[in-house]
């Protein structure tokens, strides 16, 4: 095997939970090159991976027009998800393809392996990721997320937290207070974020908080900067999401919600509290094998749960006893 090709056209989270699986076909073929096809506003995720040769953008739009001409070809590709657009298209520029059942007789028929997609909510998402290497007989290789930060980058963060007078903050917190805009249901009250700052703060005086998000983040980080005087900056809509990472991998705590840079997190090293909303369970989404990992997860069950459901329900006092065994 000397060219893999996959494809992934995903959310931040979904396309760092496919690294796994990228990194056992590097560990069974490590003389192969490796490409990576995702979504263009989120492949930068995947740069500088070193089990990838190359990365690149595609969306199902895009797809419909590319491969029908002769150019580069793959000895096997990967497509996970459920756009039949990717899946014609990786068997266009592919001798063989592995892909989920489509539903589509006419495409599943031409795949190499057809794999079954899993109920809902069944195993963890790097499990189903990895169906489709485990359906090619290879052995996992760790189910660990990756994530790189360059020596450049990591430069620039320092720099940047130096001209922002936070260098020498002890501990630096970073906090993700907003999960999606569609799921609002996943965000802990502000309140509680400060609550647990005000606790966090007179425990460690000299701690400071730095909140992550995107321009439609900064109403929610705004209300606890005036909730916490003093002690919180916003990055809000001020970085791209490489420069975001590289400041987290600089942070002794990060607190967020099931979101994008929580799973960015969950490839880094820093001690990290995740919050799950009962109609999502860590059990699914949380790092794996990572170590300093302190999962809160909502008390209801699945069962008696809905979306209606607030995350308030998780107390501030189960937080911060994570936080001082994190910073303890």
């Amino acid at each position: 095997m000397k060219r893999i090709l996959v494809i992934n056209v995903a959310r931040i989270g979904d396309t760092l939970l496919s690294t796994p699986a990228l990194r056992a076909l590097a560990a069974k073929w490590p003389q192969a090159q490796v490409t990576f096809l995702g979504h263009p506003k989120r492949v930068e995720v995947m740069e500088h991976l070193p089990f990838l040769a190359a990365c690149g953008g595609i969306t199902k739009h895009r797809a419909r027009w590319r491969g029908w001409l002769p150019g580069a070809r793959w000895d096997l590709a990967l497509v996970l998800g459920f756009d039949q657009e990717l899946v014609a298209y990786a068997l266009r520029v592919a001798n063989d393809v592995v892909a989920f059942r489509q539903g589509n007789p006419r495409l599943d028929a031409r795949l190499r392996h057809c794999v079954e997609p899993p109920a809902a909510q069944s195993q963890h998402g790097v499990s189903m990721q990895l169906l489709l290497t485990r359906a090619l007989g290879i052995p996992d290789a760790g189910l660990r997320l990756s994530y790189t930060v360059t020596k450049e980058e990591r430069a620039q963060a320092r720099a940047r937290l130096s001209q922002l007078g936070l260098d020498t903050a002890k501990p630096l917190v970073g906090l993700q207070v907003r999960a999606f805009p569609t799921k609002a249901w996943r965000d802990w009250p502000i309140g509680h974020f400060a609550a647990l700052c005000g606790r966090i703060g007179q425990r460690w005086h000299g701690a400071h908080f730095l909140l992550f998000g995107g321009a439609e983040d900064r109403s929610r980080t705004e209300e606890l900067i005036k909730l916490v005087p003093g002690k919180a900056t916003s990055l809000a809509g001020l970085l791209d999401l490489r420069e975001s990472a590289a400041v987290m991998n600089e942070l002794d705590l990060f607190i967020g919600l099931d979101s994008g840079p929580t799973h960015i997190m969950g490839a880094l090293e820093a001690p990290m509290i995740a919050l799950y909303h009962c109609l999502a369970p860590g059990r699914f989404m949380q790092p794996l094998e990572r170590t300093r990992c302190y999962v809160v997860d909502h008390p209801r069950s699945p069962q008696a749960c809905d979306a209606d459901t607030p995350m308030g329900e998780i107390p501030v006092e189960v937080v911060w006893n994570r936080v001082v065994e994190a910073l303890g």
